[in-house]
């Protein structure tokens, strides 16, 4: 029965072969040219669309067939061959797949030379991959290969809430990692504000350093504006470190560019052993440090997941490839930036599409510029209703991304190419996505660098003339005090979750407050002395403030001490509590 099986297996070969032969002789002598010795391996096999590239690539839902047949093209000297079999195979399937369906296994090509075949996927996302071959070449350039990448119907679903969660997960972990830092570090935040001095250089390092603890430039530039207010420093000075700021949100994207998504469960494993089991404050804020560095990774990790279809997605890649025009791409970046209020966050999100190869280097660049303009929008936002030292910091915030922008729009060909050469190198063994999925993060994350590095050194010896032009644009009001009667003028409670450096501004607010005590005090002998109604208002109106003073600030400090305070701080605050 073997035997009988063999020949006529060995027959049908033999028929194919002999058509395959006869229909070539045919096709010769049609040609032109004289042909005495037929070379089969001149048969070619190609994509009927006559692409160079010979892959397929097809998108589905499971348990679907495909939009389109497997369709390929057999021709001979670029003249179509009919009646030549093709061989339809199945090359890889996902695991555990079962119901991969290729319709028809063995096609003839037709008049055109053309064969093709229907083919439905199996039951489990992922890839499927098959190929198409007429069997009397073995030369690799005459195999045509199909993809096709399958998901599930509601994977659209499962997209957005991988994407919703995953950020969720990484902005509170940056949240966290900042809260560990600034109880680990806070403290030190008002020993280098008291020694900060006029040197432009020491400022940007103060920038860099405050941001890179707080985990958000328009945070340091919220700061700002209450130091000034406070009197702790001059409008001049914080220009520079505005300029540090931009610098220290970049540190928390080259640490998010360092490929540990894989390690993020053993670090939050880590963080919370120490951040549970340490008794001291200290070492509990650096396991809290710990623990957040963990959740911010897997949480980038989630969004890597969930992202990973997209790579297949041919409208979503058409999108990223609109992007690489400049203009679209910073407009995007700064209204996605504005909507998370994180450059870091949103360059973190950039990092995440270079690691799936879904965005090259000329694209990303756009959105990094257009996400510290958009960092700048918060600022702009908590000036609205502030003073005029509020306007005058957020304006000048805005004002430098804006000029950074404008340099370096023009120069993005070059600026990449800068970029590519001062970052390490992928694996050589890597070719194509995968090369690209491989340097692009510390590619990024080095443009994002560069970019504001760059821009501090070019803008800061002109910090002097911007204010100058500033203090112009936004001239001081006449009224002799902006804030108003009945407000206070120091306390700014975005920085309650930062004791140390809220605790500066109460003690300048109490200050305010003793020296209109003070003043109460000096006038109270005066109507002793004098019948004069208008003195006794006044008194009576300086007696009203001092009580509105001595709630709000009372107030503040009892939100201060709900913080997690370490031992000095905590008497600090009991001492300021006394004091009023």
């Amino acid at each position: 029965m073997k035997s009988f099986l063999t020949t006529i297996f060995f027959g049908l070969f033999l028929s194919f072969h002999t058509n395959i032969t006869a229909q070539i002789k045919k096709e010769a002598k049609k040609d032109s040219t004289k042909i005495e010795i037929i070379d089969s391996s001149k048969i070619t096999l190609t994509k009927t669309n006559g692409d160079a590239f010979n892959t397929e690539i097809y998108y589905a839902t499971v348990n679907q067939k495909l939009a389109k047949p497997f369709s390929v093209k057999v021709q001979y000297k670029e003249k179509p061959l009919s009646n030549i079999p093709v061989y339809f195979e199945l090359i890889s399937i996902p695991p555990k797949d079962s119901k991969t369906k290729i319709y028809k296994s063995l096609a003839l090509t037709d008049t055109n030379g053309i064969a093709q075949t229907e083919i439905q996927l199996g039951s489990q996302e992922g890839e499927y991959e098959f190929s198409a071959r007429i069997k009397i070449n073995t030369n690799e350039n005459d195999i045509v290969y199909l993809k096709a990448f399958a998901r599930n119907s509601n994977w659209v679903f499962f997209l957005v809430s991988g994407l919703i969660g995953g950020l969720a997960l990484f902005l509170f972990g940056m949240n966290m990692m900042s809260e560990g830092m600034k109880k680990t570090a806070g403290a030190k935040l008002r020993v280098i504000l008291e020694t900060l001095t006029h040197n432009k250089l020491i400022a940007v390092a103060v920038g860099a350093f405050i941001t890179m603890i707080i985990q958000s430039s328009s945070a340091t530039t919220v700061m700002l504006v209450s130091f000034v207010q406070a009197q702790l420093m001059t409008f001049a000075q914080t220009l520079g470190i505005i300029l540090g700021a931009g610098i220290g949100t970049t540190i928390t994207t080259q640490l998010i560019a360092f490929k540990l998504t894989d390690y993020s469960l053993i670090v939050i494993g880590l963080g919370f052993a120490v951040f549970f089991f340490a008794k001291s404050k200290k070492y509990k804020s650096v396991g809290e440090l710990i623990l957040g560095f963990g959740i911010l990774f897997y949480g980038m990790y989630v969004m890597s997941n969930a992202m990973y279809p997209l790579r297949t997605y041919q409208p979503f890649i058409n999108v990223l490839m609109n992007l690489e025009n400049p203009f679209l791409g910073i407009i995007v970046g700064t209204i996605f930036t504005a909507l998370i209020q994180s450059s870091a966050a949103f360059a973190g999100i950039i990092i995440i599409l270079g690691t799936q190869g879904l965005i090259s280097l000329d694209a990303a660049i756009p959105l990094i510029l257009g996400a510290n303009i958009g960092t700048s929008v918060t600022a702009i936002l908590a000036s609205f209703n502030a003073g005029r030292e509020a306007k005058k910091v957020a304006f000048a915030h805005t004002l430098f991304k804006v000029i950074g922008v404008l340099l370096f729009i023009w120069w993005i060909p070059d600026f990449a190419k800068f970029v590519r050469s001062i970052s390490p190198g992928g694996d050589s063994n890597l070719t194509g996505v995968s090369y690209l999925a491989d340097v692009l993060p510390r590619q990024i994350a080095n443009a994002h660098t560069v970019f504001n590095v760059v821009l501090a050194l070019i803008l800061l010896p002109f910090t002097n003339m911007f204010a100058k032009l500033i203090e112009k644009i936004l001239p001081k009001s006449d009224k002799a005090d902006e804030e108003g009667i009945f407000k206070t003028r120091f306390l700014e409670e975005s920085l309650i979750s930062t004791p140390t450096l809220a605790l500066n501004l109460a003690k300048a607010e109490i200050i305010r407050m003793a020296l209109k005590a003070q003043k109460m005090v000096e006038n109270i002998i005066i109507p002793f002395l004098s019948d004069n109604e208008k003195i006794i208002e006044s008194i009576e109106e300086q007696e009203l403030e001092l009580n509105f003073l001595n709630d709000r600030i009372s107030k503040y400090l009892i939100k201060i001490g709900q913080e997690s305070l370490q031992g000095e701080r905590a008497d600090e605050v009991f001492q300021m509590m006394h004091c009023v």
